[in-house]
């Protein structure tokens, strides 16, 4: 009987200890994106934590139809500027009678395109300038602040943010 645990523990100990970041999900998108989102700090200054944190949130671990069909790992729309691909799907936007209508999200061509424009959006749209003012390893500043400067509507984001990041320890790119 004391054998049988024994064992039984013994499997439980392999099992644990055999996870695999393709059995996470949060932790393979990490992996394939880290590299974007360093050389992109160092381009801009926009902690890697920041970008990956987004990234996690904005994708569901890189698994929504938004990442996957149109490359859009931010959720960034189109705005009235954007000359780009486009990519249409029901998320917060209302009409005239408050009815739930699609929205016009930037569609990209590669992954890569849209960590560029993630980071072109921030530091060239004049609302987020506040961010370039804080250190790129204050994590938790920015994560504030961008929820300060109109980056999401969910009331928490900032928490969602730092939360993620914490969780996933995403503050040691930070110091790449």
């Amino acid at each position: 009987m004391i054998r049988t645990h024994i064992i039984t523990l013994f499997c439980i100990f392999l099992t644990f200890c055999s996870f695999k970041k393709e059995d996470n999900p949060a932790l393979s998108y990490i992996d394939k994106y880290k590299d974007f989102a360093i050389v992109e700090m160092h381009r801009t200054g926009i902690p890697a934590s920041i970008k990956l944190g987004q990234a996690l949130i904005e994708t569901g671990n890189g698994k929504s139809k938004l990442a996957s069909v149109a490359n859009n790992h931010f959720g960034i729309k189109c705005k009235s500027y954007w000359r780009g691909k486009t990519y249409f799907v029901k998320d917060d936007d209302l009409d005239e009678n408050g009815d739930l209508i699609k929205s016009c999200f930037r569609s990209y061509d590669h992954v890569f395109d849209s960590f560029i424009d993630h980071s072109n959006f921030l530091t060239l749209t004049p609302h987020y300038s506040p961010l370039f003012e804080l250190p790129k390893t204050d994590y938790k500043a920015w994560a504030h602040t961008i929820k300060a400067c109109g980056y999401a509507t969910a009331p928490h984001y900032a928490d969602m943010l730092i939360k993620k990041i914490e969780q996933l320890e995403l503050y040691k790119l930070d110091s790449n």
